[in-house]
């Protein structure tokens, strides 16, 4: 008997398979994920909803029993009196807040980006145990720096300068642990080796290699510093003074006086909140692809 002979034989009452594509059950979410979710979103924006009730209404608005929740119409009027308020210096601290911030996180990528491709890809003598320091001192609270950072600041003759909240925070702990673990997954070895055999140099084959690969973690990573030394406050109250203030400083002001007018003051924590909005906006595709590309490799 031949080869051809041996073939299995297919009937006619064999069961013919389906081309149509089968719905997996629980590919799509449920009711309770929409509602949880829902229950999140509400959550989440009402603290913008109730700043912007009481920011455009007056001085009465949360203190009347029968407050309607329909914003007023007093929030450009509170929002003016709060640019305009020669205690506040509010462009100057709008100003000191973008550059703060700003350079924080350009300087806090940079330097995580380049310590992480260091520990993951860069075999040295002591690497773990050194990795293992750096996360060990994020353990140690800020508040304990406080009183030698300002002696040193005080003495350097930076008290009143940005300097003095931009050097402190040019490093994160967080970010080296944040970038480590994510280029010890993102970028494969062999195309270090690749680079290598090519004549690249270390320095070289970080920028073609490491860098490209850590792009969405490392705008995750900007994202979060960005907005955290934009929120930070504690710091910042103490170093600085009234004439070069941030926005978190500046807007304390407003509660400085006997009498606290809180329409102006959430009006003004609204005005703070706005640019963050604008920043999440325009960086929101590369905030969801970097989480993704994170659930994905881990």
């Amino acid at each position: 008997m031949s080869a051809l002979d041996q073939r299995p034989v297919v009937t006619d009452d064999a069961p013919a398979v389906s081309k149509r594509t089968r719905h997996v059950k629980g590919t799509r979410p449920s009711w309770f994920v929409y509602a949880c979710l829902g229950v999140v979103l509400v959550a989440s924006m009402f603290p913008f909803y109730w700043s912007l009730l009481i920011g455009s209404g007056d001085s009465y608005t949360i203190r009347d029993p029968n407050m309607s929740w329909i914003p007023g119409g007093n929030f450009f009027a509170n929002a003016a009196k709060v640019v305009n308020d020669p205690a506040v210096n509010f462009w100057v601290a709008l100003w000191n807040s973008i550059v703060s911030s700003g350079l924080i996180a350009l300087s806090v990528v940079f330097f995580s980006t380049l310590a992480g491709w260091a520990f993951a890809k860069l075999k040295f003598k002591g690497s773990s145990w050194l990795l293992v320091f750096v996360i060990a001192t994020m353990a140690v609270p800020t508040q304990l720096g406080v009183v030698p950072l300002y002696i040193l600041f005080s003495d350097l003759g930076w008290t009143g300068q940005l300097g003095a909240i931009i050097v402190p925070a040019l490093v994160s702990a967080f970010g080296v642990f944040w970038m480590t673990q994510y280029i010890r997954q993102a970028v494969p070895d062999e195309l270090i080796e690749a680079a290598r055999v090519d004549g690249a140099s270390s320095f070289r084959t970080f920028l073609t290699v490491g860098v490209p690969a850590a792009r969405p973690a490392a705008a995750m990573l900007g994202l979060f510093t960005f907005v955290s030394a934009w929120n930070n406050f504690f710091w910042p109250f103490i170093v600085l003074d009234r004439q070069n203030p941030t926005l978190p400083v500046a807007l304390s002001l407003l509660q400085s006086n006997y009498f606290v007018d809180y329409s102006i003051v959430l009006a003004g924590v609204l005005l703070a909140t706005v640019p963050l909005l604008i920043l999440f906006i325009f960086t929101g595709k590369q905030l969801v692809t970097g989480i993704m590309q994170g659930a994905v490799k881990g």
